[in-house]
């Protein structure tokens, strides 16, 4: 049986709504955590960047890293942490990750011309 909407059902609907409503106006906002996986504030990670890092310091291949500015960085990795690299060149520079654009193997075929005009 479905219950009809009368005035005074109505009504009463309407206030308790009203109550609901003052009720989270007055109640603070607080950061939601959807669930442990997102606890911390790292990123999600693949693991493929330090992988990929790992493999280049090993093998000491000579990288180019092209940072936001445009600026072209030459040279070695020779670590990183979460938020650096340390590359050995013609000197050793600390390039912030947040200023790299891209990198790549220095002498890659085709890698020159794709990124120097312009990419």
């Amino acid at each position: 049986m479905i219950p009809y909407a009368t005035p005074a059902r109505m009504e009463a609907a309407s206030g308790a709504v009203k109550q609901t409503l003052t009720r989270r106006k007055s109640i603070p906002s607080q950061p939601v955590r959807m669930s442990a996986h997102y606890a911390s504030d790292e990123p999600l990670q693949t693991h493929a960047e330090v992988f990929y890092l790992q493999k280049q310091i090993q093998a000491q291949t000579p990288m180019v890293v092209v940072l936001m500015d445009g600026q072209r960085v030459e040279g070695c990795i020779e670590w990183y942490d979460s938020n650096a690299l340390k590359v050995r060149g013609k000197t050793r520079v600390l390039v912030y990750k947040s200023a790299i654009k891209y990198m790549y193997k220095l002498g890659e075929p085709g890698m020159e011309k794709t990124y120097s005009s312009g990419g």
